[in-house]
């Protein structure tokens, strides 16, 4: 198969296979947990280009990914896959430059964004706010696991592992006055 033949095919099957788009959440179950990874996806980027040899796409300039009603905006997008017999297969999702990922109830936003598919993991690193509403929790490092809905937030630097403290700000349940 010719490489022109080629593009479009992986291409359609990125845009139909991004799976489980991101979203967080400060509570102890993400609203991740039960989302249909398997709905289209769809992406829109001011420019794409398919690096057929090395096995990824990169889309760069105002990226926005949306599936069902989860959203992922970011400057840069790149998703790795691997063919073999069985078709095309996304392997993961880097997102970088003002990362923001929103649910329907959260919303997070970090310098980078990696969704791991095959580990069903989902990161974002540098200086990540989680809102919830009103409550807010800051940290450096945000990992949600889609299996459990597990989300932990921790101050570990990028590159040493050390460093920062999560802080947050949470609302009060306001009780009646007598």
């Amino acid at each position: 198969m010719s490489s022109m033949t080629r593009r479009p095919a992986i291409l359609a099957t990125i845009l139909i296979g991004l799976a489980a788009g991101p979203a967080m959440s400060q509570n102890s179950v993400s609203a991740l947990k039960g989302h249909d990874s398997n709905a289209p996806v769809d992406v829109e980027a001011d420019r794409i280009e398919v690096q057929d040899r090395a096995d990824r796409a990169i889309f760069s300039g105002n990226v926005n990914v949306r599936q069902t009603d989860l959203t992922m905006n970011s400057a840069r997008l790149t998703v790795a896959y691997a063919g073999g017999a069985s078709g095309t297969q996304i392997k993961r999702l880097d997102a970088s430059g003002g990362v923001t990922v929103r649910s329907p109830s959260e919303t997070a936003r970090g310098s980078v964004a990696i969704y791991d598919l095959d580990r069903r993991l989902i990161t974002m690193l540098g200086n990540v706010t989680l809102n919830q509403g009103q409550n807010t929790v800051n940290g450096n490092r945000l990992v949600i696991d889609l299996n459990s809905g597990r989300s932990t937030i921790d101050g570990q630097g990028v590159a040493g592992g050390q460093g920062g403290r999560v802080t947050g700000r949470f609302t009060v349940r306001q009780s009646s006055g007598n």
